[in-house]
């Protein structure tokens, strides 16, 4: 058992599962988004989530996770208010997805670059976060260890290209868990990758430099 399972975060309050939670739901966003610039935001809030949003500043801790703050971050307070300094559009849009978490957001956010991305996930309780799709694609992790997410094309050889540099050039991290999904055979696909410890520096771009790996991004321990 983690001492934050019986603690829980440091945090901002009032909730840990609706703001702590809701905080590490918009770091992960963060992370996808890559150091690109963010232009808005649609925030989709089902169940509970939906519900008492306001009263427990679920709003603000995504957008301020989203913005790469931290549970603990005195900013969360002011994020509505950031996000506009920061020409961050966003919006709350309300929905009962269907078999989701009764904590669930999915947020499909746009970037001045013209790309853009979907991530949806819930706050599970403790300020404990399940990420369950990208881009509509089914992953699960859940940020308490560090994961490598690689985006590439389902083509034959990528995965083993992937797992061999892993082994033979980086033997001293060891892989905890490893799911792959893809859209349909020969389209995207995404592994999700969960290793103990952190990643060396120079694993990302190498795996970028694989043929048919269209990115890779590092989620850090949250």
């Amino acid at each position: 058992m983690n001492i934050f399972d019986i603690i829980g975060p440091v945090m901002i309050g009032p909730s840990s599962s609706h703001t702590a939670g809701a905080v590490r739901l918009g770091r992960v966003v963060n992370k996808l988004i890559d150091r690109r610039e963010l232009m808005r935001v649609e925030i989709t809030l089902s169940g509970s989530f939906a519900q008492t949003y306001k009263g427990h500043g679920t709003d603000r801790a995504l957008l301020a996770g989203i913005m790469g703050f931290h549970s603990y971050s005195p900013e969360i307070r002011n994020a509505l208010d950031i996000a506009k300094e920061r020409g961050i559009g966003y919006v709350f849009l309300f929905q009962d997805i269907q078999g989701a978490h009764p904590n669930t957001a999915r947020i499909h956010y746009f970037l001045k670059d013209g790309g853009e991305g979907i991530m949806q996930g819930a706050s599970v309780g403790g300020g404990n976060i399940l990420v369950s799709q990208i881009d509509g694609m089914e992953v699960s992790f859940n940020g308490e260890s560090s994961t490598i997410l690689v985006m590439h094309r389902d083509k034959p050889g990528v995965i083993a290209a992937v797992t061999q540099l892993m082994h033979f050039e980086f033997a001293e991290l060891n892989i905890s868990s490893f799911h792959l999904t893809r859209q349909n055979k020969g389209g995207r696909a995404i592994m999700t990758i969960e290793v103990d410890g952190q990643p060396p520096e120079g694993l990302l771009p190498k795996i970028r430099s694989i043929p048919n790996v269209e990115n890779a991004i590092l989620i850090r321990r949250i």
